[in-house]
């Protein structure tokens, strides 16, 4: 398991003072602040967050050291992480994304279907981008307790119950 946990990405720069557009991956988005600083993946730079307003798709922040709209603009794209310690323990059914990148899918039987690559939401819920074994081929699983009863994170393992047709 990952020490730092991607909690926001920076959407792009918003007006011309260096404030940015952040999408934020916390339970209460609000509160990306509080987990401050928030670092790059590679740990060469820090921010603290100052929360400016929410916009439609996010929140309007300014983070420490960016001043102008061009700094703002060359952040575009880049996620911002935080040590795991500093954020709060899950109950037993909630897992961070993180952890459940590189887990083996198995289903009910025991056959593999293949190893997580991702976790994506779009809105509508999570699903896990699951690499196919011995192809490039990935599928998309829904993270629902009916697709997805069994997460056991100690084994490195998903027990799933896909779908009909979808593997």
């Amino acid at each position: 398991m990952s020490d730092l946990i991607c909690v926001a990405v920076i959407a792009g720069a918003f007006g011309v003072r260096g404030e940015v557009r952040l999408k934020s991956f916390t339970a209460d988005p609000v509160a990306i602040g509080e987990y401050a600083p928030l670092v790059t993946e590679d740990g060469s730079r820090s921010f603290d967050v100052a929360l400016e307003g929410q916009l439609t798709n996010g929140l309007l922040v300014r983070l420490s050291g960016v001043k102008t709209k061009e700094e703002a603009d060359a952040l575009k794209g880049v996620k911002l992480f935080v040590p795991r310690g500093r954020l709060p323990g899950l109950p037993d059914d909630e897992y961070y994304h993180a952890d459940l990148i590189g887990l083996d899918v198995l289903d009910s039987g025991g056959g593999s279907l293949g190893r997580v690559k991702a976790v994506l939401n779009h809105g509508a819920g999570d699903i896990l981008e699951v690499q196919v074994p011995g192809s490039s081929e990935t599928v998309l699983l829904p993270f629902t307790m009916e697709a997805v009863p069994t997460v056991d994170l100690a084994s490195g393992r998903i027990i799933a119950d896909p779908p009909e047709g979808l593997f």
